[in-house]
């Protein structure tokens, strides 16, 4: 039997797998493939968004592992394209907890809201936010975003938590400099589970996109060790305060959540 992943429990007392397999830039075949392969290694959290442009295959390869027993329920949707809207988010929400009362939904949340507008929702809401997904990883660690959302029962998901490296430019250091390799050696754990575990215990749920079947399962490996104190403040060193994606082409967005200072 495979083993799944730690669970933590959200705010309307469901459960969410403490560590998922992001599907960023994977397209048909690979798309399919790594999320069937990730979920015969015991993954449970597939991450994916209209945006991707994989929700197709994603909800294929869920129906399929359905159709063998091995999961128990799946989605499906089709492909589009963004446009930005001047829609209150307050309105979006108000009709997404309408999804939960149709039970359409388990749970909803957020995703890049910066503590300001997250609180905004939670002074307007009926139905409280589970979860907010943001861009986290060890050179941008969002530690204050993810304090302020414990306090609120709300848990940091964390996209890019290995920041997109570049092997040829050996880079984001946490992956590549000597620091990285005396903690994998230590450890006797790759630099990447050595980063997703620094993640898991900050609080966040890191969602690693990878196509590859090893890396996968290498990326799920990260539940029978715990880095030390000491450990985990060399690893905040590596906090550098500036975003992987700026989104910069919204940046004129009225609703555009990283204009402010605030987290």
């Amino acid at each position: 039997m495979v083993s799944l992943a730690p669970r933590i429990k959200l705010s309307n007392g469901q459960e969410i797998p403490a560590i998922g397999l992001g599907t960023w830039r994977s397209h048909e075949s690979d798309a399919e493939r790594s999320v069937k392969d990730a979920i015969d290694l015991g993954y449970r959290h597939i991450d994916t968004a209209f945006v991707y442009e994989n929700e197709k295959e994603v909800g294929s390869a869920i129906n399929a592992k359905i159709a063998e027993g091995q999961i128990h329920k799946g989605d499906d949707n089709v492909h589009g394209t963004l446009e930005l809207s001047d829609v209150d988010y307050l309105d979006t929400w108000r009709a997404m907890e309408k999804l939960v009362d149709l039970g359409l939904v388990i749970g909803i949340g957020l995703s890049n809201f910066n503590k300001q507008q997250t609180q905004r929702v939670l002074q307007e809401c009926r139905i409280r936010p589970l979860v907010n997904q943001v861009e986290c990883h060890p050179g941008f660690n969002q530690k204050k975003l993810i304090a302020f959302s414990k306090q609120c029962d709300i848990v940091i998901t964390a996209y890019c938590p290995l920041a997109r490296p570049k092997p040829d430019q050996q880079w984001p250091p946490f992956l590549y400099d000597s620091t990285a390799k005396d903690l994998s050696k230590k450890y006797g754990k790759t630099p990447a589970q050595i980063c997703l575990r620094y993640l898991v215990q900050l609080g966040a749920v890191p969602i690693p996109k990878s196509v590859s079947k090893s890396r996968i399962a290498e990326n799920f490996s990260i539940f029978d060790f715990e880095i030390n104190d000491d450990d985990m403040k060399i690893i905040d060193g590596y906090n550098t305060g500036q975003r992987l994606i700026p989104f910069s082409g919204m940046s004129h967005h009225k609703y555009f959540p990283f204009n402010s200072n605030d987290e």
